[in-house]
């Protein structure tokens, strides 16, 4: 493989669907149940609708679709930190955890958010 110019760096964001005016469904998962933090929209995005959270690292676009449908086999793998603590809460919002130990060094669960988009959350159990 020939040396590049360019390396990668991290991930700045992941965007996700969402129904026309499902705003407020967004805000109460994301920021409500998970605790992330509301990011304001530079204003020529905000008009388009949808919002963005951010927390621990991870930032999350939710941008909204006129024919949404979710997003039932891709998905963001989200590390944790607690990831018991985090299905504790997730199952207490009556919010699906469905476990999976089919990736070796990690635990693993699947959920969906309140529109029905999968999402992963991981934690090491090693030093990977």
């Amino acid at each position: 493989m020939a040396e590049s110019a360019y390396s990668f760096a991290g991930l700045h964001h992941v965007q996700l669907d969402i129904p026309v005016g499902a705003e407020e469904l967004c805000r109460e998962f994301w920021s409500g149940v998970l605790g992330m933090v509301e990011v304001e929209k530079p204003p020529v995005l905000a008009a388009r609708g949808g919002c963005w959270f951010r927390g621990g690292g991870v930032e999350i676009h939710l941008g909204v679709v006129v024919d949404f449908t979710p997003a039932l086999k891709s998905h963001p793998g989200i590390l944790v930190a607690s990831l018991d603590a985090l299905a504790d809460r997730l199952a207490a919002h009556g919010l699906p955890v469905h476990w999976d130990d089919n990736f070796p060094g990690y635990r693993r669960f699947h959920s969906a958010d309140r529109l029905g988009n999968r999402l992963e959350f991981l934690e090491p159990t090693a030093a990977v």
